[in-house]
């Protein structure tokens, strides 16, 4: 592989209402700044389309795709959500998720690919909560299963919050292992039962973290042979994170994931890389942390 592909889309950008504390701007600013570095050439992105309401219909219920295309979610519904329906978000949805998917296809073909989105494991069959509308994951598996590109699913998320709509689809699934590693005490308050949950305590450093890592994962991998891995690489364990509750340094991220990325590497497993959560104190400053794995992506494959 000579260059990591990418999907982005100027449209995963979405104008939100003064004040909202999610950070769209991350995503422009990431694409711009693997772009400065060279981390990703202008070529090697790939612009997704809207996923079709075909494939989201292999992972969420068809009243839910119908309420969002409407405009006839509820009020509480909304409140979950956490940002408010358009058209625009609406479509926005649906091009992260393509996007993954773009990604996911990449990635069996290289050996690496990523999304500069996605991980929006919040995201139930029949509803969305945490500012996560659809599944871009659990969408992606579905269908590269349906299509007989893959059969076995590993799903490691590194985000600080629990995936609870990922464990929720795939609980049961004995081709679908999810793991989990997030803050204990944090969001949400009910967590969903993953494959494997690995809960932290507030306050968890560099080291414990990753020797906590190091060992699950090398031992999924030995156990459990997945056709490829979808990585959530969230930043939101960063020291001052405005939710994240961990203390993980810069170093120490980007540790996390090129031991992530070196220990799929060295079982054989393909890897797609998805973004999910982070909230530093201003949105440049997140895209910063979430250049970190590709960054390490581009030194290991290159």
């Amino acid at each position: 592989m000579d260059a990591m592909r990418c999907a982005y889309h100027t449209d995963y950008f979405l104008p939100l209402p003064s004040g909202h504390p999610f950070p769209m701007a991350k995503y422009p600013l990431l694409c711009a700044r693997l772009l400065r570095d060279g981390v990703v050439a202008p070529e090697d992105l790939i612009q997704p389309v809207e996923a079709t309401v075909d494939i989201l219909r292999l992972v969420h219920t068809c009243e839910y795709l119908d309420r969002l295309a409407t405009d006839a979610l509820d009020a509480a519904a909304v409140r979950k959500l956490g940002v408010p329906w358009s058209p625009a978000l609406w479509r926005r949805s649906r091009l992260a998720a393509q996007g993954t998917l773009e990604a996911a296809r990449a990635a069996l073909e290289d050996g690496l690919a990523g999304n500069l989105a996605g991980g929006t494991h919040h995201a139930f069959p029949s509803h969305g909560e945490g500012f996560c509308v659809l599944n871009d994951v659990a969408v992606a598996i579905r269908v590269l299963q349906r299509e007989r590109r893959i059969r076995r699913a590993l799903v490691v998320d590194l985000d600080v919050h629990q995936g609870n709509g990922t464990a929720a689809i795939f609980e049961g699934d004995a081709d679908v292992f999810t793991f989990s590693m997030h803050g204990e005490r944090n969001y949400p308050t009910r967590k969903m039962r993953s494959t494997l949950d690995v809960g932290l305590a507030d306050g968890v450093q560099d080291d414990d973290y990753l020797a906590l890592l190091e060992r699950h994962l090398a031992s999924i991998l030995g156990a459990f042979t997945a056709d490829l891995v979808f990585y959530l690489a969230g930043v939101d364990p960063a020291q001052g994170d405005r939710y994240g509750r961990l203390r993980l340094t810069d170093d120490g991220l980007r540790r996390r994931d090129r031991r992530v990325l070196e220990t799929c590497r060295r079982a054989g497993r393909p890897v797609v890389v998805t973004i999910a959560g982070g909230y530093a104190p201003t949105p440049e400053r997140t895209a910063e942390l979430h250049a970190i794995v590709f960054e390490e992506a581009h030194a290991l494959f290159r």
